[in-house]
Formats: structure tokens, sequence, C-alpha cells
């Protein structure tokens, strides 16, 4: 996966712009824009709103969950149709 183009801040001005960031952060939470600082222009380190890193982590833990479900519910040696694997969990099918 190739990310788009960003800019990179040299560490020391993402240092010495700590402050105005974090207030920045404050004022438009999960939808500012994270900070790549790094030596030579190449992202070493990231800064982003901790609503945001929230967000993530939420994501992450629920893709974890579904490849955990989709790995206990998937027996390849089962090939039951999934209306039957639904039945026997007594779940209801997904619209």
């Amino acid at each position: 996966m190739k990310l788009q183009q960003i800019a990179v801040l040299p560490t020391s001005e993402a240092r010495s712009e700590l402050s105005a960031i974090v207030s920045r952060f404050r004022s438009e939470g999960s939808d500012s824009t994270p900070i790549y600082f790094g030596s030579h222009r190449k992202p070493e380190g990231v800064i982003l709103p901790y609503s945001l890193w929230q967000e993530l982590l939420e994501q992450l833990e629920n893709m974890e969950i579904e490849n955990m479900v989709h790995e206990r519910t998937w027996d390849k040696s089962d090939p039951r149709p999934f209306e039957e694997i639904i039945k026997k969990l007594d779940l209801k099918k997904p619209i």
C-alpha cells in the first residue's frame, strides 16, 4: 500500500510547534490532520489527536474480532451454507 505524498516536518520544528499542534487538535478534534516528522524529510514519527487514536484502536479491535469470528466459524472440512451456520448458532441473518 503506497501512502499519498505527505509533508514531513523536521523534528526540531515539530518540537517547537508542539503547543500550536495541540491547540489545533483541541479545536479540530479527530478531523485534525496528523503531523509527520523526521530527519531529512523522511517520516519517522507521527503526532495525531488522541480522539483519532481512540477511533483507530476501536477499528483495529473490531477487525481483530471479525478475524477471530471468521477463523472460528469457517471450517473448511465442513463447507455448510452460511444460512445453515446462522441457524445453528441461533443468529439472525444480516440484512
